[in-house]
């Protein structure tokens, strides 16, 4: 997957471009790739789609555009590649590899080539640099001011970078070459002074003065006509070398020259500055080397290299590489400082700090005793002391540029007395922990190291297997590093076992490994795996962390927050939040959002393996249950409990308090694949008392997102009542699906279904769900063309309601008597009925949608009688109720109804509007 803004705005999968669609939408996106992985509010995405004043329903044009690039993003499979388009706070915040941008290729490698001392090595990054363009930036975004200026940046900084590809032909000697990459842009250019100095330069260098001179007069006279101006300093130099007849002025040293190249602009980028890396490699001087050798089949790590050389730039600098066990930091550190050695000519050490190792850590001395005599201390005048010996080493490094490296650190006080702390000296440290004390207390720059993605993970098994074994089996090497989760270790150890057996084809290997029951010992070889790596990495941590860790290999979903691990443990929040922390720090779970975090597919399975007590999953999935009871209060005050709990029931600790409806409904945003996880792993389980009653408590989503595709999670709910001989469940679960499949056309169907929730229930003496499954099982009757007998249904629900005293389900009754009226026909019987139900003293918040349904029924049924203004009113105000409320599809409904009967160009308006949200809604 590739972003694109040099040239047309766009998404670039392997079948092609994805459809973005109108040019706001396409500019919201390029605004967002802007600001990469940075916050941006509403008011900064209006100022980017808008360059006068927006449209009074602005904010709801961006909500229905970001929501339609997630859906486009969800189906071109974004999520693999680590693209997530999140709300955050008051804005959107597009969270994703800056590599997969163009625009941020582009300008490494114009730093990486600024920073080539070779002009040959400094003309190919370049080329490669300028070959991401194809037309100019942001060309199909909207003319915004904050748009046109980041365009303008890249413009910039594109043309430097042409000016600089043309020194580097001119100090190759290939003037000629020069001359035409600077005369296509020049012509472009005309009043950009500097590339018509540049290219009188390469044309005088290539033998042409005459040409050179021509282009001098020709700009010269654009700048009078133009601006009115003269030709500034550079041209009129250029000028003059070439009256003089010379060769005119070679570039000097391309380091030198490169410095005319200007940064992004801020506007542009949220980039770092570019700190220069440590130069390539020289031969050796003679100064100590205690590196390992450089790594066999090392691929990829672009951008970890360059972060690391940035990292490594400045005054005394500690760098902090960090990473899960067999993400490959090791590797990674050792590449980078093999391809730096010039950069470190007073010596290199390295010391293997054991800190996630069975053998044991190294003490001080011990490591000390190898540092000083690589320094030329003689091992008789070494300090006897950890701390004397510590001295004498910083002294020496105080004016020397060395390179130290301390690997596999355990935490930070291990670190410090090893750091050398001369101005000149570097240290990059390595860990599976994150070191914050580091950070805080040396200013330690953190290099995150993450795992491959699936292109670099089947070139590193190239490296190993060779080429043709991989190319001969593309799509099977492909999931082998996708099985293998993107983690070096797994994949040199699946290679490994390959290359013990030549006639064993990758296919077979990924058949072995997608069994999760054997995969983990299959990445294992003697002493080196998966299993060994995290074992190393527990052992590091307090018991009831590594205990917490044990049971979260029984969390059936892919997300957890605080309250659902200590559910998982039998803990409180605040414990399991903190075991939580421990482990992110770790590298062994990853908050992939404030509050929620997640395990790599291999550490995951790891878990599982671990011993967590027989009740972990009945504990969570009884959180859910008793979470999911409490968003449903929250998202319909007011409504009957969904069902008694179940008598083996084992309450968490604490339970997540919602503050609104927005709040809850955000939790079953978030929750909702968990959820259907979870009632998987039940029913796996065969607690089928939790599985019913977890699907019931999701009726608030199903409400607003009927189309869904529900059906097959009700029928497992319904298997699942009836397996737990429970007639109230099987009652409920029935007139949810009868609904829903009236909602999707299938009312036939729907018919049957409902017809036994309502006997069900009767049998059963639950007033309630009768009531409620005859006024669904009256829906599906309307809708096949009986609505009389769909009448005499709602008014036996009326019936049943009153006798049970359940005011909320009398008004749904009625709301539904109302509408069957009202297509019918009964213009009078419709418009008594709905101002009865209106009439009832309901304040909560979710009355707002029947409230909307009756006012639209009393608009219909008004218009009926004649009374078109009050009709027309009572649907204005249905439309208004329903806009306010977020109820997109009954803004459609009652507008549309307006539009019928009026030609009113506002209700037209706000007509699209509603339609547009309704179709952009994911």
């Amino acid at each position: 997957m590739e972003f694109r803004l040099l040239g047309t705005v766009a998404i670039g999968t392997e079948t092609g471009d994805v459809p973005l669609g109108p040019a706001k939408r396409r500019s919201l996106l390029a605004a967002l790739l802007l600001r990469l992985n940075y916050p941006l509010s509403v008011e900064q995405l209006t100022a980017a789609l808008w360059d006068h004043e927006p449209p009074l329903h602005a904010r709801g044009v961006i909500q229905g555009h970001v929501s339609r690039l997630r859906t486009l993003l969800t189906a071109a499979g974004a999520k693999a590649y680590g693209v997530e388009l999140i709300t955050q706070g008051a804005g959107y915040v597009l969270r994703m590899p800056e590599t997969l941008l163009d625009a941020y290729r582009f300008e490494e490698l114009v730093a990486l080539a600024r920073e080539q001392r070779a002009p040959a090595d400094a003309v190919a990054m370049y080329q490669e640099a300028l070959s991401l363009w194809q037309g100019p930036a942001l060309a199909d975004a909207y003319p915004s001011p904050p748009l046109q200026a980041a365009a303008h940046a890249l413009e910039e900084l594109r043309l430097a970078s042409v000016e600089q590809l043309a020194s580097g032909y001119t100090r190759l000697g290939e003037h000629a070459r020069a001359a035409a990459v600077l005369r296509a842009e020049a012509c472009a250019h005309p009043l950009r002074e500097s590339l018509s100095a540049a290219l009188m330069g390469a044309l005088q260098r290539a033998g042409r003065r005459s040409e050179a001179l021509d282009w001098f007069h020709r700009t010269r006279r654009l700048l009078a006509d133009e601006l009115g101006v003269d030709p500034g300093r550079e041209l009129a130099d250029a000028y003059a070398s070439a009256l003089r007849g010379g060769e005119g002025d070679v570039p000097g040293d391309m380091t030198k020259a490169a410095a005319a190249v200007p940064e992004p602009c801020p506007a542009t980028t949220t980039h770092a500055p570019r700190p220069t890396p440590v130069p390539a490699a020289v031969p050796d001087t003679g100064a100590p080397d205690l590196l390992p050798r450089a790594p066999r089949g090392f691929h990829g790590r672009a951008a970890e290299l360059v972060a690391l050389s940035r990292a490594a730039a400045g005054e005394t600098p500690v760098c902090l590489v960090t990473g899960p066990a067999g993400v490959g930091k090791t590797a990674l550190v050792l590449h980078w400082a093999h391809h730096g050695r010039a950069g470190f000519p007073d010596g290199r050490l390295y010391a293997d700090l054991r800190g996630f190792s069975d053998t044991g850590e190294p003490a001080l001395i011990e490591v000390l005793r190898e540092f000083l005599p690589a320094l030329g201390v003689a091992q008789h005048r070494i300090p006897e002391s950890a701390n004397g010996a510590a001295a004498l080493f910083r002294s020496l490094a105080a004016d020397r540029r060395l390179l130290v490296v301390l690997d596999n650190a355990r935490d930070s006080e291990q670190v410090r007395p090893l750091l050398p702390g001369g101005p000149h000296c570097v240290t990059v440290v390595t860990s599976r922990h994150r070191l914050p004390g580091l950070i805080v207390t040396d200013a330690a720059r953190p290099v995150p190291v993450d795992v491959l993605g699936p292109e670099d993970g089947t070139a590193l098994l190239a490296g190993v297997l060779g080429t043709e074994r991989v190319l001969a089996e593309p799509v099977a090497a492909r999931r082998l590093a996708e099985l293998c989760g993107g983690l070096p270790l797994a994949l040199r150890v699946a290679a490994a076992r390959l290359v013990q057996r030549p006639g064993r084809s990758l296919g077979a290997m990924t058949d072995e490994l997608s069994d999760e029951t054997r995969r983990l010992s299959l990445l294992d070889v003697e002493d080196t795996g998966v299993q060994a790596a995290l074992r190393l990495t527990l052992q590091q941590l307090p018991g009831h962390v590594s205990r917490q860790f044990a049971h979260l290999g029984r969390h059936p979903g892919t997300h957890v927050d605080r309250y659902a691990a200590a559910a998982l443990a039998g803990t409180d929040p605040a414990a399991a939040e903190a075991a939580l922390e421990r482990l992110a720090v770790a590298h062994l779970v990853m908050e992939t959002a404030p509050g929620r975090w997640t395990l790599h597919d291999l550490v995951r399975l790891y878990a599982r393996g671990l011993d967590a007590g027989p009740d972990a999953l009945k504990r969570v999935l009884d959180h859910y249950i008793a979470t999911a009871l409490a968003a449903v209060a929250a998202a319909e005050p007011g409504n009957e409990e969904c069902f008694p709990l179940p008598a083996d029931f084992l309450p968490p600790a604490a339970v997540r308090e919602f503050g609104d409806r927005s709040a809850a409904v955000a939790w079953y945003a978030a929750e909702r694949d968990d959820l259907t996880l979870a009632v998987a792993a039940a029913r796996a389980a065969g607690l089928h008392s939790r599985i019913w009653r977890i699907i019931l408590t999701l009726w608030p989503l199903i409400v607003w997102r009927v189309r869904d595709g529900w059906v097959p999670l009700l029928e497992t709910g319904l298997e699942a009542a009836r397996a737990d001989a429970d007639q109230y469940g099987e009652a409920r679960v029935l007139n949810v699906l009868g609904w829903v499949l009236i909602e999707e056309g299938r009312s036939t169907e729907a018919l049957t279904r409902l017809g036994a929730a309502s006997a069900l229930a009767s049998r059963a003496g639950d007033l309630n769900a009768e009531a409620n499954a005859l006024i669904v099982l009256a829906m599906a009757q309307a809708a096949l063309g009986c609505p009389d007998e769909a009448a005499e249904g709602c008014e036996r629900a009326v019936e049943l309601a009153r006798e049970d005293g359940d005011r909320t389900i009398e008004r749904l009754a009625l709301q539904h008597l109302a509408r069957h009226r009202v297509d019918a026909g009964e213009w009078r019987p419709a418009l008594d009925t709905a101002t009865e139900a209106l009439a009832f003293d309901d304040r909560s918040p979710t009355a707002d949608v029947p409230r909307m349904l009756l006012l639209m029924v009393k608009g219909e049924a008004l218009l009926g009688l004649g009374d078109e203004a009050e009709g027309v009113r009572q649907l204005d105000l249905a439309a208004r109720v329903a806009e306010s409320s977020g109820y997109e599809d009954g803004a459609v409904r009652a507008l549309g109804a307006l539009l019928r009967v009026s030609a009113d160009e506002g209700f037209r308006a706000r007509y699209d509007a509603a339609l547009a949200r309704l179709t952009a809604r994911p």
